[in-house]
């Protein structure tokens, strides 16, 4: 077990470190201002984000994520593996509810750490790398201020559109993980089952990021409100009206394509990672160096693929 979640959080740091600049990418199209919008598309953004501020704006606010990693992991992990082992059966409807309630708990982390994220990406948009005035050192000296300022509910500005948005979400990632490893036939003796439980794995992160990607949209802009001291909305229902009547319906749809991008090759760092960790850990330790049973894959891919979604 201990071996399984070291493996599951050096997993999730590579697909952190593997798709951060896609969330980057996605966080700085979602709140851009439509009437001078800085970025014409996303390989147009990731263009101005490298020539104006180096390579390293890519990774603005990685910390963040880093720093809720392992909670998020242990959250998730063990909500979902309790949750399956009170349902009392293995099926569609109740790998969606465990999912769900996994994703509704870990918010408590993740909505925080998602806040320092996108205030550390906008922290000096447009401007260039020498020039660029910083308010936050990192991520947690950019949670420490919000709380000052702002106190306990100002560090969960947008929790509300957080459990709208992972709930659901980690609901319908586990139903279509389960669904495809099930249909693709995963078994251990199949020279193809790590191939086929990546693709498995990156079709649902991207499952999962269509089916509540609106909600995530708002919940950006929401968090992004009152960078600059201008605070443009006074809630959810504020802002989706103001979005909708100044961008139309494809404002719901900014950043889309970067977190689709992001989403596949994440799965497939993390997965690989996980993998590999774990054979060369029991290959050292003189057990027999063969893959895992696709039970305990699963869990291993359920406990990371946080950091996908």
């Amino acid at each position: 077990m201990a071996l399984d979640f070291v493996a599951g959080c050096i997993g999730g740091a590579a697909g952190v470190l593997v798709g951060h600049p896609f969330d980057t990418v996605k966080v700085r199209l979602q709140v851009q201002s439509v009437d001078k919008p800085l970025y014409r598309g996303t390989f147009h953004c990731f263009q101005s984000i490298v020539r104006q501020e180096s390579l390293m704006g890519l990774y603005k606010g990685i910390g963040s994520p880093m720093m809720g990693l392992a909670f998020i992991n242990a959250i998730v992990f063990g909500v979902q593996g309790n949750a399956m082992r009170r349902l009392g059966h293995d099926t569609p409807l109740n790998q969606f509810l465990a999912g769900s309630a996994a994703g509704a708990i870990q918010c408590v982390i993740c909505c925080p750490m998602e806040l320092a994220k996108t205030r550390m990406q906008m922290q000096g948009t447009g401007e260039k790398k020498r020039a660029a005035r910083k308010l936050y050192k990192n991520s947690l000296d950019c949670l420490v201020r919000i709380y000052r300022r702002e106190g306990f509910r100002g560090i969960n500005r947008g929790m509300l559109t957080t459990v709208i948005r992972e709930t659901p979400a980690f609901g319908f990632y586990f139903l279509v993980y389960d669904t495809l490893t099930r249909r693709l036939g995963c078994e251990p003796e199949d020279s193809y089952m790590i191939p086929k439980l990546l693709f498995a794995g990156g079709m649902s992160g991207i499952a999962s990021w269509l089916s509540t990607y609106p909600v995530d949209v708002i919940k950006s802009r929401l968090q992004a409100d009152g960078v600059g001291g201008v605070n443009r909305y006074s809630g959810i229902a504020d802002c989706v009206r103001q979005s909708w009547e100044r961008e139309g319906w494809r404002v719901f749809t900014r950043g889309l394509v970067s977190t689709l991008l992001r989403a596949f090759p994440v799965n497939a760092a993390t997965f690989a990672t996980v993998t590999l960790f774990l054979m060369y850990m029991r290959d050292e330790q003189g057990v027999e160096c063969e893959v895992p049973p696709p039970q305990a894959l699963q869990q291993q891919q359920q406990q990371v693929q946080t950091n996908s979604l």
